[in-house]
């Protein structure tokens, strides 16, 4: 926008410049933050999803097996004190 004013060009100018210098210092915050949580993460050492499903489904299948087996036992003790 133009203005037979200089003073207000000026602000105008003024302005649009701080704005643009505002974008380029969120652009760089944003970036750094990324950066600095990205590097938290990998110290972290967290595990893969499909690592985390996958050792979630074998200890579900353990439990599993181990009530089998402790049914199975108490059946062979029942037998045992019957004999």
């Amino acid at each position: 926008m133009q203005t037979d004013n200089p003073v207000l060009d000026g602000l105008a100018r003024l302005f649009t410049d701080a704005a643009g210098a505002a974008q380029s210092v969120r652009a760089e915050i944003d970036t750094f933050v990324r950066q600095r949580l990205e590097r938290l993460v990998a110290d972290m050492d967290f595990v893969p999803r499909e690592e985390f499903e996958a050792t979630k489904a074998m200890a579900q299948k353990a439990r599993e097996e181990n009530e089998r087996l402790e049914a199975r036992l108490a059946a062979l003790e029942a037998k045992i004190a019957e004999s």
